[in-house]
């Protein structure tokens, strides 16, 4: 087939042709899921979160290793089989004509890609840039950020670690004040957060970074109220969505940030190595870019693209990725996670020995829990269940948190949940001598 027939073989959803083949969602994934919506239209979100017979279906998408249950799905979700086809079928094409494609086609493809992707996010692509990852997106704002000495940035004790090392370099370089509140770990409610954040504000606050989920325990912050909080005040919005991004429901100006960063390789589940960052127009020509760039203007997003040579065959599945997460329905994803996490809390909340370390309720948590047995260390606990149960998660040990991190993902079946309660219960009867 020549390239150009190739170019005109596959088509997006919106007309588009690209010079790398997307493959559209199999017809036999489509056609039950479209099935499967039809037969259960009448639920709710909410009421559609437990029935098994339409997670089933999503399930058959997805392939992964028989000789253990992965509950570790916060550092990377898989991709499901429709995007990984996807990412090798363009690995093959670009390999075929490599500098051709990147000289010829790879602009407008990428482009395509970002149109695709901020419709997603609900903003412009003059506002979206496409990274490796959160860590990067972040480290361009922190790294890029005007601020002078005396100036303070505002952020949690449960904040990503990398975030907190990369503003330390700066306090060190610069002489700026790092100012780190210990977050309420179980608040009564998302106003006691808000309020955590507000009486820690000074006339110096220039920067208040903000975790949308915590990786460490799975807490939802009220990002909206705490953004507008910042914002009365004259405070910049740095939004962390690397956990909450196609995992919690929202459009990123719904959160009122600045800046927001996320990694598509966890809830989106794209290919590995990929993120995005989203600077709000106003603010693109404040921020100094991490590589030199001679082709945009101060004011233009482009700016922060040059980054060297990129595995565009993965940046084109991110369109792949996307059309499966909205075949699914992005209400109907979150419902069903949370589900999953509230479904074994139940069965182990009661149990005098084991302490839940996530805030409960739909404002506060979703898919992700962390979890702590009296008389084990992290590391020990996560041990035992993977090494009696075969059943994988990570272990966190913190000041401001012990226990192991638990996250499901859409393809955990019931019954692996039910294991996973069954093990922890276990465990603390074993330890009492049952």
């Amino acid at each position: 087939m020549s390239i150009q027939a190739r170019r005109n073989f596959i088509k997006t959803l919106g007309g588009a042709t690209l010079g790398a083949s997307i493959l559209p969602l199999s017809e036999v994934f489509a056609k039950n899921i479209e099935r499967e919506v039809r037969k259960w239209q009448h639920l709710s979100a909410k009421e559609m979160a437990s029935n098994e017979d339409f997670w089933f279906e999503i399930q058959k998408a997805y392939v992964q290793s028989a000789h253990f249950i992965n509950l570790e799905n916060g550092y990377m979700s898989p991709a499901a089989e429709e995007v990984l086809n996807a990412q090798i079928k363009n690995i093959r094409q670009i390999n075929e004509s490599p500098s051709f494609y990147m000289r010829r086609s790879k602009n407008e493809d990428m482009l395509e890609i970002k149109k695709k992707l901020a419709a997603f996010a609900g903003c412009s692509t003059e506002e979206l840039l496409i990274t490796r990852n959160t860590t990067e997106s972040l480290n361009t704002i922190i790294l890029g950020l005007d601020l002078k000495e005396g100036d303070e940035a505002l952020m949690t004790n449960q904040d990503y670690g990398s975030m907190l090392i990369q503003f330390g370099y700066r306090a060190r370089r610069e002489g700026i004040v790092n100012n780190i509140i210990s977050l309420p770990l179980l608040p009564k409610n998302k106003m006691e957060v808000v309020n955590a954040f507000e009486k820690a504000v000074t006339p110096n606050t220039k920067v208040l970074l903000l975790t949308h989920l915590i990786n460490l325990t799975g807490q939802l912050l009220p990002a909206k109220e705490i953004s507008e909080m910042a914002h009365e005040r004259g405070i910049q919005v740095i939004i962390d969505a690397a956990h909450s991004f196609a995992h919690i429901a929202h459009k990123i100006p719904d959160l009122g940030g600045d800046y927001y960063a996320a990694s598509m390789h966890k809830w989106l589940g794209t290919p590995l190595g990929l993120g995005l960052l989203y600077i709000k127009k106003d603010r693109i020509k404040n921020v100094w870019p991490l590589f030199g760039e001679t082709n945009y203007h101060d004011g233009d997003i482009r700016k922060f693209e040059r980054t060297g040579t990129i595995p565009n065959s993965s940046h084109l599945a991110i369109a792949n990725a996307i059309r499966f997460h909205n075949a699914i329905g992005s209400a109907r994803k979150e419902a069903r996670l949370r589900y999953l996490k509230n479904y074994w809390v139940e069965k182990v909340k009661d149990n005098p020995k084991i302490t839940i370390n996530t805030p409960m309720g739909d404002e506060q948590s979703c898919a992700i829990a962390n979890v702590r047995i009296e008389g084990l260390s992290p590391a020990e606990l996560a041990k035992k269940l993977y090494d009696d149960y075969r059943i994988f998660t990570v272990a966190i040990d913190m000041d401001a948190v012990k226990g192991v991190r638990v996250t499901p993902h859409l393809y955990t079946r019931i019954e692996d949940v039910d294991k996973f309660a069954f093990a922890l219960n276990d465990i603390v009867k074993k330890q009492a001598g049952g």
